[in-house]
């Protein structure tokens, strides 16, 4: 079966921004159960959060959205990335094209180096798409994460969309 086309873009407006968050409740909240409520921080009020949305083409209803992740300056030239949540039915195809969407935004917008503290069995996963570990794994939020960074400037960063 061919992957449909896939769509990775800053959320245009507070409709898909609320889009973004419902997809991250719905993952770490409802699914996986690592928040309690929510997770929702000060990092979703901020102006230099980055919200990121992904969706897919589906042949019947059109653009669907099946994930998000979102990224933000955390010093000069260091960006964070964090929030990765694939809705479960797009897990085989979102994933990669996320990151790397966020990885292309920080390198664009002048950064020189992203990390994420990623959750233990999502490791291998990042190193697939040039990440490597910093340190020890570490508990964050119960879990075990490890932090990962990548070199945003042996990349060339592509074209952003037009944020609203």
């Amino acid at each position: 079966m061919p992957r449909p086309q896939i769509l990775c873009r800053p959320a245009a407006g507070p409709d898909e921004a609320t889009l973004h968050h419902r997809i991250r409740h719905d993952v770490f909240v409802l699914e996986q159960e690592v928040f309690a409520d929510s997770d929702l921080d000060a990092h979703d009020a901020s102006d230099a959060t980055i919200k990121v949305v992904a969706w897919t083409a589906a042949p019947l209803t059109g653009w669907e959205p099946g994930g998000a992740v979102r990224l933000y300056p955390i010093e000069p030239g260091i960006w964070q990335g964090d929030r990765l949540a694939v809705l479960a039915p797009f897990r085989p195809w979102l994933g990669a094209p996320l990151v790397r969407f966020a990885v292309d935004t920080a390198a664009a917008l002048g950064g020189t180096e992203m990390v994420a503290h990623v959750q233990a069995a999502n490791v291998r996963f990042f190193e697939r798409l040039g990440w490597c570990r910093r340190g020890d794994a570490e508990i964050y939020v119960g879990l075990p994460h490890q932090l990962m960074s990548i070199d945003l400037t042996v990349r060339v960063g592509a074209p952003l969309p037009a944020r609203s």
